[in-house]
C-alpha cells in the first residue's frame, strides 16, 4: 500500500472502473440523503451518533458471543453468519460515515493518517507477530 495507491489494488485506487474516492462520496451522499429526507438530522448530534454506533458494534460482538476463538475462525465460511455480520459493519460504518459527517472529517484522510500513526507505533520489525501495544514494544 502506497500513497500512490492507497488500496493496494494497482491501480492507483481504482475499483472495478470505478474511483474508490467517487465510490465513498456517492455512499456519503446516499447516507446523507436517506437521513434527511426522513429529517433525522435533528437527533443526530455527536452524543447520540456515538452512541448508536456503540450499540450497532454491540450488536456485530452478539454475533460472537459465547463463541471460542476457533469457532469464531469457523464461522467465516458460514453463509447466514456471513450475512449477518455483512449487515452489521454496514450499520457501524454508516454510523462511521455520519460521525465523520457531524464533524467536519474527511474519513478516508483520516483512515490514512491512522495507518501512518499506527506504522509508527508499531513499526513491522518490532511488532511482527507480536501483541504488545506499541509502548510495550
Amino acid at each position: 500500500m502506497t500513497s500512490a495507491d492507497p488500496l493496494g489494488q494497482g491501480r492507483g485506487g481504482e475499483i472495478a472502473g470505478i474511483v474508490a474516492g467517487d465510490r465513498f462520496a456517492k455512499l456519503r451522499e446516499t447516507m446523507i440523503a436517506f437521513r434527511d429526507a426522513r429529517e433525522w438530522r435533528q437527533f443526530h448530534d455527536p452524543k447520540n451518533l456515538a452512541e448508536g454506533l456503540s450499540l450497532e458494534v454491540a450488536e456485530l460482538l452478539e454475533i460472537f458471543l459465547w463463541k471460542t476463538t476457533e469457532e469464531s475462525r469457523l464461522m467465516v465460511a458460514d453463509p447466514a453468519t456471513i450475512a449477518k455480520v455483512r449487515e452489521e459493519v454496514a450499520d457501524c460504518f454508516l454510523y462511521c460515515v455520519l460521525v465523520a459527517d457531524a464533524f467536519g472529517i474527511d474519513l478516508i484522510d483520516a483512515g490514512h493518517e491512522k495507518i501512518e500513526i499506527n506504522g509508527r507505533k508499531y513499526p513491522a520489525d518490532k511488532s511482527r507477530g507480536r501483541r504488545e501495544k506499541y509502548d510495550a514494544l
